[in-house]
């Protein structure tokens, strides 16, 4: 099924973007190869030069790494790999909390939402405590 973008923004952007997900959660292994253009190209539905521009920019981030005509591969570095997820998860922190104080939510409010969502299951609210649990 081809995926789905939205027109308010360029789609080799779109593209990069779920890629860069896909290897910061783990669907592409440290040091696996990637798969190549004309793949994603034929699994998203869009011309291959669009897939080429994502993941050139993913090349930029240091998150794929070329290897002549043996294709690319997931970057191996931890650091890079880090590094993007923080990325990530602050940009989402960011449009989050803009969300929140346009609703007038206070931070008490949306610690307890947060703690009440990651308590899905009905286990009984507690502090939030440091954990590697995945959300």
């Amino acid at each position: 099924m081809p995926w789905q973008f939205n027109r308010t923004e360029a789609v080799f952007v779109q593209i990069a973007r779920r890629l860069r997900r896909e290897i910061l959660g783990g669907k592409y292994p440290k040091g696996e190869q990637f798969p190549p253009v004309r793949q994603l190209a034929a699994q998203a539905a869009v011309n291959p030069n669009t897939v080429q521009k994502a993941l050139a920019l993913l090349e930029q981030e240091g998150l794929l790494c070329a290897h002549g005509t043996a294709g690319r591969f997931v970057s191996t570095s931890e650091e890079v790999l880090t590094l993007a997820r923080e990325r990530i998860c602050n940009e989402i922190i960011r449009d989050l909390l803009k969300e929140m104080n346009a609703l007038g939510v206070t931070k008490a409010e949306l610690l307890k939402y947060i703690e009440e969502e990651h308590n899905y299951d009905g286990s009984p609210h507690s502090d939030v405590q440091e954990s590697d649990e995945k959300l």
